[in-house]
């Protein structure tokens, strides 16, 4: 389950001050189809904070023409399967600005364990990382040097499953490591640990990568990274 909850998402689920990414949290409940935006979701699509109130219809009516089919296909495997809603794909805000966000999101339970739902973060790879990736390469170069396999293993990694580039990808590590306050390396050693456990032959590794993505920090702390 993410780690922070779409209601607080302003502060939490954004990306810190220095603007490496932005990212807005949601969740989705299949029974009636409800949404639960944060407010930085919200304003990613061009709405203040409880202005208007997210459906299945408007989440569709932003997207790229080219990618509205897609993204319907997955809300509708979702549902008949109790699966994640995860994609990589475009939106068009309401002042006409083009989106491109990764999805990533993880099966929400009740009480009982059973899956009534999706949550996790839109987030924003339109936004710039230079003068972020500059500063935290500065602060902590040392550590950088010292974990380069790991960081670069794990860079590949989300390449390759996200069909990123190695710039989106290092910004994704950074968005987490940030996010979760968790150390860069620490977190990268961590998730190229876990890929094991990833079957990478099955029809569902985007979700069971979206899983680790999300949750990869609270393990951290039984590996001597930090």
């Amino acid at each position: 389950m993410p780690d922070s909850a779409p209601a607080s998402a302003p502060e939490e689920g954004q990306a810190p001050a220095d603007g490496v990414l932005r990212a807005g949290g949601f969740r989705f409940w299949f029974v009636g189809q409800r949404w639960e935006w944060s407010d930085e979701l919200a304003r990613m699509h061009g709405y203040e904070p409880g202005s208007v109130v997210p459906t299945t219809e408007l989440l569709l009516s932003h997207k790229h023409p080219d990618d509205r089919r897609h993204v319907q296909e997955l809300l509708d495997h979702a549902l008949h399967a109790g699966g994640s809603f995860s994609s990589r794909h475009r939106f068009v805000d309401t002042q006409g600005a083009e989106h491109n966000v990764i999805v990533l999101a993880d099966r929400m339970y009740d009480r009982n364990g059973a899956v009534v739902g999706t949550e996790g973060f839109y987030v924003d790879l339109t936004e710039t990382l230079d003068n972020a990736r500059r500063a935290v390469l500065d602060e902590s170069l040392p550590d950088l040097f010292e974990a380069r396999a790991a960081i670069e293993q794990a860079k590949g990694a989300l390449m390759l499953v996200y069909r990123v580039d190695a710039d989106q990808a290092f910004k994704l590590l950074l968005w987490r490591s940030q996010q979760t306050n968790t150390k860069l390396r620490a977190l990268a050693a961590q998730l190229v640990a876990e890929l094991d456990t990833i079957d990478v032959g099955g029809p569902s590794l985007r979700r069971q990568f979206d899983h680790v993505m999300l949750t990869v920090h609270e393990r951290v702390g039984s590996r001597a990274e930090r």
